[in-house]
């Protein structure tokens, strides 16, 4: 098919009618335009209009993005030129922008594809597809003289078809500076997946499954790479065993214990890495990691975890540890499901968790309409009403990000002066979809099967007030997982561990590192440090006591 414009010429429309004579099912194409069009909804309308003139079973309704609000939201559309293709059931697949150019095609292969209902992806992969359960929202930048967009729209609207929870979106560049510039596009086609996964170029169906799975089911995805990655011997990481006493055992998998695990093994030690969970804390989007720049936080995960694997190290992932005593061989910890685990130096690297509000239906929903990161869940909360829980920079940055996405955004402050930047409480105070409730408290979570309010009340008053929201962000801080060493350590006001220099405690052979400790600022940047600092002191410290197996090569690191 050669690249058009918005006048379809006589040969062009031959070559049309000749591929249209094929269409199975009916196509419905919804174009949302307004009252005073632009060029692009102009050319855009001609253009289906042509199209719809060649065959009876293609079919255009026109609507007003304002006069037809109600359609509009309910369809997630919020711009115009939009053109959305249906067939015998609604389906996720919109164009933004004008359909021209190499974007032509485009729409010729999604019209012909949802006529006959089949995507032509290979069958296994299907069922991967359709076994995504959370929403998905695919963005593709692309521009009218790239021939090479076109195969990566024509790959999100065949995942699009086989599962109506993703939605594909192509957007002509041209026609949304403003998301060119939110999502840094310098080369097309980029794709976005829930506005905080992105890659750039064409790729194929199967690798871009991995990308979802990377964006929108992290663990899954992390299971199956590390699949991949044995069969092909990257991944040299063991199972840690119980009943094993391991020179160093590490709890924690932040960026702290992750680094203090690869600086263990990188001397030579044998060492097991126990935790709940690969990446700790690390944020949607980190912007300032030494030679990362800005990137999506499941990348930089991604990026740690693949310099991990490549050593020797034994873990133990999903579980929480819940004590740690010491014991004439060094320490033991002990998991909620009564697993234990032996080193003969611990290096504690657990950080922080969110705080909560213990509060009636908080433990009930958690995960079920109470959540912590509206980086991540705002796309989802699209048109609906949210709130958020604190006074500080996190509540007014996730109050930020929810207030481009949700229709109403409650900010509730059990204060009457809020903590956060002056500069960040302007921008955020000023927007009109956002309703604040100073001085205060919440009294309970609302709902039966999922979060449908939020019970509050004046600070100090009995009586409430429901509101009626589909979201709630907790941002009222974090405390650190301690718990497991009390009685070992002595622990602060705030109850984080105190460190020397060396990250040494005060109990000989416990070390600490990462957000856990009194360390001032919690950065990645310093957790990473942190890390190495209490590997080479764990190491030092077996050394002095005639433990390690690899003396010689400690004696020229340290004397």
């Amino acid at each position: 098919m050669p690249p058009v414009s918005t006048v379809i010429d006589a040969q062009a429309r031959a070559e049309l009618k000749s591929l249209f004579a094929s269409l199975a099912g009916p196509v419905n194409i919804t174009l949302f335009t307004q009252s005073n069009p632009t060029q692009a909804c102009v050319d855009q309308r001609r253009l289906l209009e042509a199209l719809v003139s060649m065959n009876g079973k293609i079919s255009l309704k026109v609507l007003d993005l304002v006069y037809d609000q109600a359609q509009a939201a309910a369809r997630g559309v919020d711009k115009v030129p939009a053109t959305l293709i249906d067939g015998v059931r609604e389906l996720g697949i919109r164009f933004y922008g004008l359909t021209g150019g190499y974007e032509f095609s485009s729409l010729v292969d999604t019209i012909l594809m949802v006529s006959t209902g089949e995507s032509s992806l290979d069958e296994r992969l299907k069922k991967l597809i359709a076994g995504i359960t959370k929403p998905v929202h695919v963005e593709v930048m692309t521009t009218l003289t790239c021939p090479y967009c076109p195969r990566m729209v024509h790959v999100a609207n065949q995942f699009a078809l086989v599962n109506d929870k993703i939605r594909s979106d192509m957007i002509e560049s041209s026609e949304y500076p403003q998301l060119v510039q939110r999502y840094g596009v310098s080369g097309v086609p980029k794709t976005i997946i829930n506005e905080t996964h992105s890659f750039e170029g064409a790729i194929q169906a199967e690798a871009f499954f991995l990308e979802l799975l990377k964006a929108v089911e992290p663990e899954q995805y992390r299971r199956l790479d590390e699949t991949i990655r044995e069969a092909q011997g990257l991944r040299r990481v063991g199972r840690a065993e119980e009943g094993h006493t391991y020179e160093i055992l590490v709890v924690g998998g932040g960026p702290a214990g992750m680094n203090a695990a690869l600086y263990s093994s990188r001397k030579g030690l044998e060492v097991a890495l126990v935790t709940k969970n690969l990446g700790g804390q690390i944020t949607a989007s980190v912007e300032n990691y030494l030679g990362l720049g800005e990137a999506p936080g499941v990348d930089v995960i991604d990026v740690f975890m693949r310099h991990l694997e490549a050593h020797r190290i034994a873990e133990v992932t999903g579980v929480e540890v819940t004590r740690v005593e010491a014991t004439d061989r060094g320490f033991r910890v002990t998991t909620l499901e009564g697993r234990v685990y032996e080193g003969q130096a611990l290096i504690y690297c657990a950080g922080k968790e969110y705080k909560r509000l213990k509060v009636p239906g908080e433990a009930q929903f958690i995960g079920r309409g109470i959540g912590f990161c509206a980086t991540c869940d705002a796309p989802l909360l699209t048109g609906k009403r949210v709130a958020v829980v604190g006074g500080g920079n996190s509540a007014f940055t996730a109050a930020r990000d929810l207030l481009r996405f949700a229709s109403e955004v409650h900010l509730i402050h059990r204060g009457d002066e809020f903590k956060a930047d002056e500069q960040l409480v302007q921008e955020v105070t000023s927007a009109k979809n956002l309703i604040i409730h100073r001085s205060a408290n919440v009294k309970a979570f609302l709902g039966k099967e999922k979060l449908t309010g939020v019970r509050i009340s004046a600070s100090g008053g009995e009586s409430g007030e429901d509101l009626l929201v589909d979201g709630i962000f907790l941002e009222i801080g974090m405390i650190p997982n301690s718990d497991p060493l009390k009685g070992l350590v002595e622990l602060n006001e705030r109850g984080e561990i105190p460190v020397k220099l060396d990250m040494s405690t005060t109990f000989p052979g416990l070390f600490a590192a990462g957000d856990v400790t009194e360390s001032k600022d919690k950065q990645i940047a310093i957790a990473v440090g942190q890390g190495a600092q209490a590997a080479l002191s764990a190491y030092k410290y077996l050394y002095s006591k005639g433990l390690t197996k690899n003396k010689e090569e400690f004696k020229e690191l340290w004397q």
